[in-house]
């Protein structure tokens, strides 16, 4: 997985590459301008006018090796010098020094009119203000110009760490992020505005990051998908129980069940109050049924018999909202020993009573929206919003379960702190009975033996590259979930051609969702 680093970790990073393993400042920052300009060049014709709109820190210092580089290869590179000249005596300085005795030419200003591309080097990691005035004017006009715009680190005007637009930020085509991919613009609000991600490496040790947050990617997925032997059969990949639907709500328990089939249970047994089983019973040939009411007042009894001999629970999507069916998730989300999924409903009846789960007895996996993560931690879901990472990881620590944050985006949290972003995935997928899907076949993956939080990465992962294939066949605006559903098996499918996997396909390239790491040459 690769890491993904705040702006207090990078700067920790910065040091000790600089003081413990004696690279200079000047020399770091050489390498991020030149791997800058060596992006630009690949992208656009020989020869084109790039306009460099720099500030006065380390992010301008970058700026200005990337436009001497660009003038070194024949294109029309300048300087614009948003807030004025960097002090005299640091990195950024000299080399502004070195650009201009080349002959560089350099103005006040954001002046970008035909540019063909916008270098955006005005504002780094060190953001933690709205951007205002004569800065968010230079942004503003970045942003209105009809270019090409490349982000040096971040795009200006991002929180580094959560992703938040910090009053106005660029929005960039392609940024190049130096040293070790930035924790906010690998997530959501963040990666919109960073555009195409490629990290450069500018000389600082990938063994230096000190960090807890990886981007999940296509082989770390591959590398978790259950081997299936030969002498495999329907018990050998377990038997999965959804406890889901109600009267009204039968949709929600039919999609988990696909979603558990087509995530490679062997068996999957739907579970659901009475008044729901004429709308179930045959509409998913492969499935079985059993009658479970958790309203009912032996609901304990009848569950545990259920469960009897089965490998994972998937409880919770369209359940009844009773006080009752509330009094027996609270009483059986502790005292089930199978690993359970908690979705939807069962979320609900927990509310900000998650704590209670630290005492189960088997392992838990949560997977909230934002306005059911909002409901746990008693508070809104604009706040959730507003930093993905610490409600992920807040839920997590306090209730001792793995949590999938759903959204763009999704986070995987782990109680230790441990979080996990996932690239695939798009807003097609934003309707209803996705998350369904998604719960069916995390139960699918905890019955086939992997831990929650495993089983966290690759459900996730697989699920939004099943939405990535399906809004590729059909477009993202009418996506449904049961297109989700018949894209699982070729997501797998895919997963197992990359090269070096094992498996039941054939092992053949393939595409699938991740970032680029460029080394500066």
């Amino acid at each position: 997985m690769r890491p993904l680093v705040t702006a207090a970790e990078m700067r920790a990073m910065d040091r000790e590459t600089i003081d413990a393993l004696g690279l200079p400042a000047a020399l770091l920052m050489e390498h991020a301008g030149r791997a800058v300009a060596d992006v630009v060049a690949a992208r656009v014709r020989p020869g084109a006018r790039v306009a460099v709109v720099c500030g006065t820190g380390g992010n301008g210092g970058d700026g200005f090796v990337c436009a001497r580089w660009l003038r070194e290869r024949g294109f029309d590179a300048r300087v614009r010098l948003a807030k004025g000249r960097p002090k005299p005596g640091g990195e950024a300085a000299l080399h502004l020094a070195v650009y201009e005795r080349m002959g560089g030419p350099v103005a006040d200003g954001v002046d970008v009119d035909g540019a063909e591309v916008i270098v955006d080097a005005l504002l780094g990691t060190g953001l933690a203000n709205p951007v205002t005035g004569a800065l968010a004017g230079a942004i503003e006009t970045m942003n209105r110009a009809s270019a090409l715009r490349v982000a040096v680190d971040v795009p200006s005007g991002l929180d580094s760490d959560t992703g938040a637009v910090l009053g106005v930020a660029v929005a960039a085509d392609v940024t190049v992020t130096l040293g070790c991919a930035k924790l906010g613009i690998v997530s959501h609000p963040g990666s919109e505005r960073a555009g195409e991600l490629i990290v450069a490496d500018i000389g600082i040790p990938a063994r230096l990051a000190k960090t807890q947050a990886f981007l999940l990617e296509a082989l770390d997925a591959a590398r978790l998908v259950p081997h299936r032997s030969m002498g495999g059969h329907k018990g050998t990949f377990g038997h999965v129980v959804v406890a889901a639907g109600s009267a009204g709500k039968v949709g929600a328990a039919l999609l988990a069940a696909s979603g558990a089939l087509h995530g490679g249970a062997g068996l999957v047994t739907m579970a659901t109050p009475a008044a729901a089983a004429p709308y179930v019973l045959g509409r998913i040939p492969e499935a079985m049924h059993a009658v479970f009411d958790p309203e009912a007042a032996d609901a304990d009894a009848v569950l545990a018999a259920v469960l009897d001999g089965k490998r994972a629970l998937v409880w919770g999507p369209g359940m009844p909202t009773s006080d009752a069916a509330g009094e027996t998730v609270r009483r059986l989300a502790v005292a089930i020993e199978l690993p359970v999924v908690l979705d939807a409903d069962a979320l609900n009846h927990l509310g900000t009573d998650v704590a209670i789960l630290k005492r189960a007895r088997g392992p838990r996996l949560l997977t909230p929206h934002p306005g059911e993560a909002a409901r746990l931690l008693g508070g809104e879901a604009r706040a959730v919003q507003a930093d993905r990472v610490a409600a992920a990881r807040q839920i997590a620590a306090s209730s001792g379960a793995v949590v999938v944050l759903k959204g763009a985006r999704t986070v995987v949290a782990a109680p230790d702190g441990t979080v996990t972003i996932n690239p695939t995935g798009n807003p097609g997928m934003g309707t209803g009975g996705s998350g369904d899907v998604l719960s069916g076949v995390l139960g699918a993956l905890l019955a086939q033996g992997l831990g929650p939080l495993e089983a966290a990465r690759l459900g996730v992962y697989i699920h939004g590259l099943a939405g990535d294939r399906a809004a590729a066949a059909r477009g993202q605006i009418g996506l449904v979930a049961g297109d989700l559903v018949s894209e699982l098996g070729p997501a797998f499918a895919s997963l197992s051609r990359l090269p070096g996997q094992s498996g039941n396909e054939p092992r053949v390239p393939g595409d699938t969702a991740t970032i680029t790491p460029r080394k500066s040459s």
